[in-house]
């Protein structure tokens, strides 16, 4: 190759799965004329994190697995070199694409034992498997950030969790089990997004804690992982000026943190790749088109992920960069490829989805994870409340016929109630109703896994729950994020609280089951929650 078209190696421009045939034509014309090594796969151009505060409407599209599939045969058609397909599916497949299988978040695998870390593995080998069907080769998880700040916008449920040794540990089964099916993974967002308070695509984070302090926490699964020899490791948009001479330089442009610190100081030979290039912490900063992917490039990333502009950004690190540091790169990408085996892809069968092991896999994880944060006698209250027909239950943002509902049914005697959204409230009329009820079994399903706006639980639904704790005997199951319970007025008075991760049928089921027969919950909480 000549050194235009190695450059063109680095480019991974986004694509998305929902575009219009004029923009797949475009794509297909930067394949060939550009010799792009990549492409970065996203749902629609209304999910792009950076349009969140748009608003944009996203158009769901039940036939997006099938597009998504032809898709890439298309664009690897046309390519000069094998592409390298890939997608951020840190809980599968079900976070870009609909009707596919969807496996827990990291901070629900981090609930688990570590003598369970096997599960962590499979949802790993699963995951890739998945991506393989449809011609996937590079997922860009897991987070090895350590999530050490509760109120981080945009890490929390992403994380396994805030301690530094498990965290790594389940990165690297997460990893391996990738690896094993032939998927490259990817551990981010170096050196650590876990200690910020500002969502990177919206803003600039920054990290002040020292380089002692980052060796001893937020590097420390990084440094595992290059021990492990991780295929790739993604630098997060976060400024470190401790590493910059007090300056907030985002480390995706900064050779401190790259080539000093990661490169040199920690010795990782693997590839690098930036993190999104179109993100708002970094995507305003140069108006010359082209000078923001040279200035990724020159502090040394091998691969610019979400690269918009393709023919600027290759003209400038032409101009600027070295030969001997393109062939470095170059290098680099060529073994990850390799390793993927592209080259050979079409005659190597995809596997197809399987729904029935992921169920499988989801409820083995949901009986490992659940995790008693409070109440030794819980079981005993509510069955004793059924049995005297002063129990009620309380579904909150989901009908009462959901599936912890169903399954209690036999077993349980209580009427049941349902708030399934801030149009349906009317707490003074529910109020009343529950008159007759001692003992309230509530299941609350988290609006959202973001801390934004108390996780979308609305003022109304909060004071409710407050007035219910302090009047009433209170059994709380929580599906969702846990940071959720320090939004909770009066969260002490209640008798017991048992915590879930997830909302899926299979954690609702196993829920009904724990209740029922007041089994062990061997799920650990893995982050430290205030005030609980």
């Amino acid at each position: 190759m000549t050194l235009e078209q190695k450059i063109g190696q680095f480019f991974f421009p986004a694509v998305f799965i929902n575009d219009t045939e004029e923009n797949i034509q475009a794509t297909e014309q930067l394949i060939r004329e550009y010799n792009i090594g990549g492409l970065t796969f996203f749902h629609s151009r209304a999910s792009a994190a950076t349009n969140y505060e748009t608003k944009k409407k996203i158009e769901l599209n039940d036939a997006s697995y099938n597009r998504l599939k032809e898709l890439i045969i298309r664009y690897q058609k046309c390519a000069p070199t094998p592409l390298l397909m890939s997608i951020d599916a840190e809980w599968g497949l079900a976070m870009r694409v609909e009707k596919t299988p969807q496996y827990p978040y990291a901070i629900t695998l981090g609930a688990l034992p570590e003598s369970e870390s096997q599960l962590v593995y499979e949802v790993g080998k699963q995951i890739g498997l998945d991506l393989k069907s449809v011609g996937i080769n590079y997922n860009l998880a897991p987070l090895a950030d350590i999530n050490n700040n509760p109120n981080n916008p945009v890490i929390g449920y992403r994380s396994f969790g805030e301690n530094k040794e498990k965290v790594s540990e389940f990165a690297l089964e997460y990893l391996r089990g990738m690896s094993d099916v032939g998927v490259l993974g990817c551990l981010k967002h170096f050196p650590g997004h876990g200690n910020t308070n500002v969502d990177s695509h919206l803003g600039l984070p920054i990290l002040n804690e020292t380089l002692d302090e980052l060796l001893d926490n937020e590097l420390y699964p990084f440094i595992q992982g290059i021990a492990n020899d991780v295929d790739s490791i993604m630098i997060g948009h976060l400024a470190v000026p401790a590493l910059n001479d007090g300056k907030n330089t985002s480390a995706t442009l900064s050779k401190a943190v790259i080539e000093d610190l990661l490169r040199k100081r920690l010795q990782y030979d693997g590839l690098v790749i930036s993190d999104a290039l179109n993100m708002h912490s970094v995507s305003k900063l140069y108006p010359k088109k082209g000078q923001l992917e040279w200035e990724a490039f020159n502090a040394g990333n091998d691969v610019l992920c979400f690269a918009e502009n393709v023919p600027e950004g290759i003209h400038e690190i032409l101009k600027n960069a070295t030969p001997e540091r393109i062939d470095a790169s170059y290098k680099r990408l060529m073994k990850c490829k390799e390793k993927t085996g592209i080259h050979k892809e079409n005659s190597i069968e995809k596997p197809t989805l399987d729904f029935e092991t992921a169920a499988n896999l989801n409820r083995r994880i949901a009986s490992k994870s659940i995790t008693k944060i409070k109440g030794t006698n819980s079981t005993k209250l509510v069955i004793e409340a059924s049995k005297k027909g002063t129990l009620a239950l309380l579904s909150l943002y989901k009908n009462s016929t959901n599936s912890f509902f169903n399954s209690l049914a036999p077993k349980l005697n209580g009427k049941t109630f349902a708030i399934e959204n801030d149009a349906t409230i009317d707490n003074t009329i529910l109020e009343k109703n529950l008159e007759n009820y001692d003992t309230l079994l509530i299941a609350l399903f988290v609006p959202k896994a973001k801390p934004m706006n108390n996780f979308d639980i609305s003022p109304v639904i909060l004071e409710l729950m407050s007035n219910l704790l302090t009047t009433k005997k209170c059994v709380l199951y929580v599906f969702g994020n846990p940071y959720a319970l320090q939004v909770i007025p009066n969260l002490h008075l209640a008798k017991g609280i048992i915590q879930l991760y997830q909302d899926f049928t299979e954690f609702q089921e196993i829920a009904a089951q724990q209740l029922v027969n007041d089994s062990l919950c061997s799920g650990i909480l893995p982050v430290h929650l205030n005030g609980i």
